[in-house]
C-alpha cells in the first residue's frame, strides 16, 4: 500500500515492519494517517509494504488493511529500504535485523533484550556494509534521551547518568509513596490496569531498567558494557515502614539505574547499577510520578541535564520510532555511510564493591542498655562512619524491640557488605531489616 505523498518529487523508500502489537500496531497507524507530513520532514515518501506477523489474522489494536500483513518476514526485508523490528525478544529477532543489514536497510528498534545481549554484533554488522542502527525508543521509551548522548553531548565528557527508566515500579513506588500502600496490593492495581503484565518478573526485579542502563552507559561512557556486568536489585522486598522512614529522612525510593565513572586503583572505569535507592525530596527525580520516566545527565561541561516523559505507552513509544524512521529516510537521501556506535573508550566495569555513597541501615534490636553503642562500634570498625540515628521502641511485646534507622556518611559498599555481616550476626541484633543506598547527592 502506498502512502499519499505530498509532492511527487520525493523517492519513495519502502519501509518494512515486523510485529503488530501494541507499538508496532499504532506506528502502522502512524505511517498512514500522516504520510504527507513525514514524506515533508524525511524527504523522502514512506511506503509501508508490508507487516510480517506470526498470526495474519489475530486481532489488533488498530483496523489496519489486511493485504498489508504477512507471514513471509524474509521476503518483506529484502525488499525494503528501511526495517522497524518491534517484534521483541531476541530470536528471530536478531537474525531478522542481520538479514536487513546485509540486505542494505537500515533498521529502527525498540528491542532493549536484544541490544543489551548483542548490540555489539549489531552495531559491527551495520558498520560492515555503512548502515545505522536507530533505537530512540529501546531506552526510555517516548523521552529523547539516545540523539542527546550520541550527538548532542558527543563533544562533552558523560560522568553520571540516573534514570528512573522503568514506569511499572515507578507507579508501583509512588503508589506506596503518596497511599502508604503495600507492594502486592498496588502490583495487582498496576496489572489490572495493563502497567504490569501478568508475570511482572522483568519489571519489578530489575531486569528491564538492568537492560536499559547497559544501553545507556555503553553509549555514554562509548564502552561495551555487557548485562551480565550490571549490578541488579528489584523492588519486591520495598514495605510501607520503609517507604514511611524514607519520608521521615527527607528522602522518596526510586528504582534507579546509575552509571558513573570512576576511579580505581588510579585508573578510570565504570559501575552500571540497577536498584532502590533514597532520592531527596528536593531532587528533580523525586518528582516524577505516576508510570513515568525520566533520565538525568550530568556532564562536565553541559551540567545537570534532566529528560522527562511517558515511559511506555504504544502511542508514546511509536512517536520515538518515527522519529528515528525520519531519521534513517534523511539518511537515505543524502547519502553517505551510517551513524556508528564509538566504544573506543573500552573503560572496564567494576563491580558494585567499589561503589561509593551514602546508606540508611535499619535494624531491629532488643532495647537494652548498651546496644546502641554495640552497633555504633561494629560500624567504626568496618569503616562506616555514623551520621545520624532515629530509634524508635515497640512496646506491645514483652521483651520490647527497638527499631534504629541509621544514616551513614559515604562508604565503599564493600565495607558497607561486610559491616552489614557483622551487624546480623551480632548477638545484639535481631534483624537487618533493610539496607538503602542513597543517590543524587
Amino acid at each position: 500500500m502506498t502512502l499519499p505523498q505530498s509532492s511527487d518529487q520525493y523517492r519513495r523508500l519502502r519501509v518494512a515492519l515486523l510485529g503488530a502489537g501494541a507499538v508496532g500496531s499504532q506506528v502502522a497507524d502512524l505511517l498512514l494517517r500522516h504520510g504527507d507530513e513525514l514524506a515533508d520532514r524525511a524527504g523522502a515518501s514512506l511506503e509501508l509494504s508490508g507487516i510480517a506477523v506470526r498470526d495474519v489474522d489475530a486481532p489488533r489494536d488498530v483496523d489496519l488493511p489486511k493485504e498489508l500483513f504477512t507471514t513471509d518476514a524474509e521476503t518483506l526485508i529484502v525488499g525494503s529500504d528501511i526495517v522497524i523490528e518491534l517484534m521483541g525478544g531476541i530470536e528471530p529477532a536478531r537474525e531478522n535485523i542481520l538479514l536487513a543489514l546485509t540486505s542494505g536497510a537500515d533498521v529502527v528498534t525498540a528491542n532493549k533484550a536484544l541490544l543489551a545481549t548483542h548490540g555489539n554484533e549489531l552495531f559491527e554488522a551495520a558498520d560492515q556494509v555503512g548502515a545505522s542502527v536507530y533505537y530512540e525508543a529501546a531506552a526510555a521509551g517516548a523521552i529523547p534521551i539516545i540523539r542527546p548522548l550520541r550527538d548532542s553531548l558527543a563533544g562533552d565528557r558523560v560522568v553520571r547518568i540516573m534514570g528512573i527508566v522503568n514506569g511499572t515500579t515507578n507507579y508501583i513506588l509512588d503508589r506506596m509513596d503518596s497511599e502508604g500502600a503495600d507492594f502486592a496490593d498496588v502490583l495487582a492495581d498496576a496489572q489490572r490496569l495493563g502497567y504490569a503484565e501478568a508475570d511482572p518478573t522483568a519489571d519489578v526485579e530489575g531486569f528491564d531498567a538492568a537492560q536499559k542502563a547497559a544501553i545507556l552507559a555503553s553509549l555514554a561512557f562509548h564502552t561495551k558494557v555487557p548485562l551480565d556486568a550490571v549490578h541488579r536489585e528489584g523492588i519486591t522486598s520495598i514495605t510501607p515502614s520503609m517507604i514511611e522512614e524514607a519520608r521521615s529522612a527527607g528522602f522518596v525510593i526510586k528504582l534507579l539505574a546509575v552509571c558513573e565513572r570512576l576511579t580505581v586503583d588510579g585508573a578510570e572505569s565504570i559501575s552500571v547499577r540497577v536498584y532502590p535507592a533514597l532520592v531527596s525530596r528536593t531532587h528533580p527525580l523525586a518528582s516524577v510520578h505516576g508510570a513515568n520516566n525520566a533520565v538525568f545527565v550530568e556532564a562536565e561541561a553541559a551540567g545537570s541535564l534532566m529528560f522527562y516523559g511517558a515511559g511506555a505507552g504504544g502511542v508514546q513509544t511509536a512517536s520515538a520510532v518515527l522519529g528515528d524512521v525520519v531519521s534513517a529516510a534523511r539518511r537515505h537521501i543524502a547519502g553517505g555511510v551510517g551513524v556508528g556506535e564509538s566504544t573506543r573508550a573500552n573503560l572496564p566495569t567494576v563491580p558494585i564493591g567499589h561503589v561509593v555513597t551514602r546508606y540508611q541501615i535499619t535494624l531491629e534490636v532488643t532495647d537494652q542498655p548498651g546496644v546502641l553503642a554495640t552497633v555504633a562500634g561494629i560500624l567504626s570498625d568496618g569503616g562506616v562512619s555514623v551520621a545520624t540515628v532515629v530509634q524508635t521502641v515497640d512496646e506491645s511485646e514483652s521483651d520490647a524491640i527497638a527499631r534504629l534507622v541509621i544514616g551513614t556518611h559515604r562508604a565503599t559498599e564493600r565495607a558497607l557488605s561486610d559491616t552489614v555481616a557483622d551487624l546480623a550476626a551480632s548477638d545484639v541484633v535481631d534483624r537487618v531489616v533493610s539496607v538503602l543506598r542513597v543517590e543524587g547527592e
